[in-house]
């Protein structure tokens, strides 16, 4: 997980270098794997274009990190085939003070080899921007993630629209993933809210695979405002969709009662079978 230094010629010859070991950019959709999803957006995600992604709450980010990932290594399989380019993330400094740095072994966990990812870090918003649209020019990435804090000042329409047409000149999917910013025109071609989703437990009660609840909210000349709960599959590096019933996704996880249970009412007796049980509310 190499960093850049902090310049922008570094950068350069950082994306020149991939580019020699890189053939040309991938062309198409990128299917997420969830039918229903993929149908809402005709096929799946235009590559070439800027997307969107919001973590619902700043407790989100992790889940939004994820997704976004999980979108990154999906542009990345070409015909069932994985193709080992390399993914550009631009990050914030301030993010890891509020959230935690990079965990290279929760990348692992993800499916993501962390050697793929080129990380550049900066001080401010700005330079997150400056870097990522550096990078979206290069058609050697498999895809761009830009990650900064809040709302920067110099991401308005405009910066976006070089964001988007630079990913369609390079056909390179660029990723803009949002905290703690509130939703503001853009160029994007999607944009997404992501919320954290309590996994299936495995056997053991081992933690289970990362599940997101994701929804819709804007897809330029398309249906928006859907739901669905997914989650990821690390091997086959895909998304799959999880029942709205799913009992895992309860928030009580009480175990069942072994006998039928008698009801109180509200003048504190209980009969069953018509007989007093004696039985009396208390606290």
């Amino acid at each position: 997980m190499p960093e850049t230094a902090p310049t922008l010629s570094d950068l350069r010859r950082s994306l020149a270098e991939a580019a020699l070991r890189s053939g040309p950019a991938a062309a198409g959709r990128i299917g997420l794997g969830v039918p229903a999803l993929d149908e809402i957006l005709n096929g799946g995600l235009v590559r070439a274009a800027l997307h969107e992604i919001y973590a619902a709450e700043v407790a989100d980010l992790a889940a939004a990190t994820g997704f976004a990932l999980g979108l990154a290594l999906r542009a990345g399989q070409v015909e069932e085939k994985a193709d080992e380019r390399t993914i550009l993330w631009a990050r914030q400094d301030f993010v890891d003070t509020e959230a935690g740095r990079i965990h290279a072994p929760g990348l692992n966990e993800l499916g993501l080899d962390p050697a793929r990812l080129l990380l550049v870090r900066a001080r401010d918003g700005e330079g997150v921007l400056r870097a990522g649209a550096e990078a979206a020019r290069c058609a050697a990435l498999g895809a761009v993630l830009i990650e900064p804090w809040g709302e920067p000042r110099p991401f308005d329409l405009t910066a976006s629209r070089r964001l988007a047409l630079a990913a369609e000149a390079s056909g390179v999917p660029v990723l803009l993933l949002r905290v703690a910013a509130a939703e503001a025109p853009s160029a994007a071609r999607t944009r997404w809210q992501v919320r954290a989703l309590a996994s299936r437990a495995l056997e053991a009660n081992a933690p289970g695979a990362p599940a997101f609840a994701l929804r819709l909210l804007r897809q330029r000349g398309g249906a928006a405002e859907r739901e669905w709960r997914v989650e990821w599959d690390r091997d086959r590096h895909c998304f799959a969709e999880r029942s709205l019933f799913d009992r895992s996704a309860r928030t009580d996880h009480a175990a069942p009662l072994s006998r039928p249970l008698v009801p109180l009412p509200g003048d504190g007796q209980a009969a069953a079978d018509g007989r007093d049980t004696s039985l009396r509310r208390t606290g």
